[in-house]
């Protein structure tokens, strides 16, 4: 063979090579690495000890259901008891148990973020009550209206 077919050949072999002697020495070694054997993923086990010092962002319904029964209460009987209470209202990091309050964002970017009209059947968004926001009050907050923590009994405040 001529050496216009080898030495784009060589070139490749060259660059995997560099590739892999590079991944040797940037990817740690227990990367991927379980009990049964090898994983694929991100999982480490080397820094199982890290996560457990992560500060967790988000406390889940659990933590908002001993202050708050009236809203959980009253939300578990409409269609957005599907949706966790720190999707609208943020993460409860920094929420204290004492009185302050978390920032609730009553944005009408807030309430489209569901309600946009996304016709995707596969998705389930196309099951979601959409609102064209151009034509349906602009400019006015959803809140102003509506009650999400009682969405189905007529919606209204």
């Amino acid at each position: 063979m001529k050496t216009h077919v080898w030495r784009p050949l060589y070139v490749v072999i060259g660059i995997i090579l560099i590739i892999l002697i590079i991944r040797a020495f940037y990817v740690p070694s227990d990367f991927g690495v379980h009990e049964r054997g090898y994983m694929y993923g991100w999982y480490r086990k080397g820094n199982i000890e890290e996560w457990k010092n992560f500060k967790v962002k988000y406390q889940g319904e659990g933590y908002c259901k001993d202050c708050h029964p009236d809203k959980i209460e009253s939300i578990m009987k409409t269609p957005h008891a599907i949706i966790q209470c720190e999707n609208c209202h943020g993460p409860a990091i920094d929420h204290p148990s004492e009185p302050p309050k978390l920032k609730i964002d009553r944005s009408r970017e807030q309430c489209l973020r569901c309600h946009f009209p996304l016709p995707y059947p596969t998705s389930g968004r196309a099951n979601i009550r959409g609102v064209d926001p151009e034509r349906h009050n602009p400019g006015i907050e959803c809140v102003m209206c509506h009650n999400p923590h009682s969405p189905s009994s007529g919606g209204k405040r």
